[in-house]
């Protein structure tokens, strides 16, 4: 089962559109979300959360369509946007209190033990935090309410790479629950490569590709030499190509090129970087 699935999503904007997105979130399954600045990431989550409206396509959450999603099925997705949503003057007792008021199983002291454990002043007001500590405080409020998923827009953005560590251990922790999931799109790319178990890109407002980590590590490798032995492959092999001063580089898959090749191991960040801007 899935617990978000998203197919043939679009809304069209004046001078871009969301195109016909189509992913799932399985339950149990940690899924990132990369592209670009601008490529329709936070308008797909936005559309899962019900804050943008669709012009076509289905969105269901817990296997309910999202427009009929009951308060209590709602109060089971931990949000955490880009941009800071908790109110400017309040503090961690003032957000607690109001969280008691919003979700009806609000757990006060987890959210205590984490912002604790995050080492966020509880007399401080939100607008007093840095960057990271509001990161914090949001993702300790998305953790408190027995969230069944998560949907995460860049909540390790402004973080140091420990901080940025911590938050990875919370969504671990997390997930050792099999019915839990997580969407969560970054810009460091690093950090959903040891987190994810799917990864789906979007670029310019199309799902490039949507598969497993694993799988696509195990499919693409790179090639870097001259142009003349890049020529010796065979074309079915070569998904995209980057020319530089000192020869060619390009993402191969794996499988159709001789042993006799040298290959290169491919990152996530890798194969991103030659499907946006590779030649094909």
């Amino acid at each position: 089962m899935d617990n978000i699935f998203v197919s043939n999503l679009t809304k069209k904007f004046k001078g871009f559109t969301l195109q016909n997105v189509t992913f799932s979130v399985p339950t149990g399954s940690i899924v990132g979300f990369i592209g670009e600045n601008g490529a329709g990431k936070s308008t797909t989550i936005k559309s899962i959360l019900g804050l943008v409206q669709a012009d076509s396509g289905t969105i269901q959450v817990f296997g309910k369509d999202v427009s009929k999603l009951t308060k209590e099925d709602r109060n089971k997705i931990g949000v955490v946007l880009g941009e800071n949503c908790l109110p400017e003057n309040f503090n961690l007792k003032d957000i607690s209190d109001v969280m008691k008021n919003v979700f009806g199983e609000w757990e006060e002291e987890k959210f205590y033990r984490l912002t604790d454990a995050f080492s966020l002043p509880r007399n401080k007001k939100v607008k007093d935090f840095s960057t990271g500590m509001r990161q914090k405080a949001a993702i300790a409020v998305a953790l408190s309410h027995q969230a069944k998923a998560l949907v995460l827009d860049e909540p390790t953005s402004g973080l140091d790479p420990v901080a940025r560590d911590e938050i990875l251990d919370r969504l671990y922790d997390f997930m050792q629950d099999e019915t839990h999931s997580v969407l969560i799109s970054s810009h460091i790319v690093s950090d959903l490569e040891k987190l994810c178990d799917y990864i789906v890109y979007i670029h310019e407002g199309k799902i490039v590709f949507a598969e497993e980590k694993d799988r696509l590590k195990e499919k693409y490798s790179i090639f870097r030499g001259s142009a003349e032995q890049l020529s010796q492959l065979d074309p079915k092999a070569v998904v995209a190509r980057l020319n530089g001063e000192f020869g060619v580089s390009a993402l191969v898959e794996k499988n159709l090129v001789p042993k006799e090749f040298t290959l290169d191991r491919a990152g996530i960040e890798d194969i991103m970087l030659f499907f946006c801007k590779g030649e094909k």
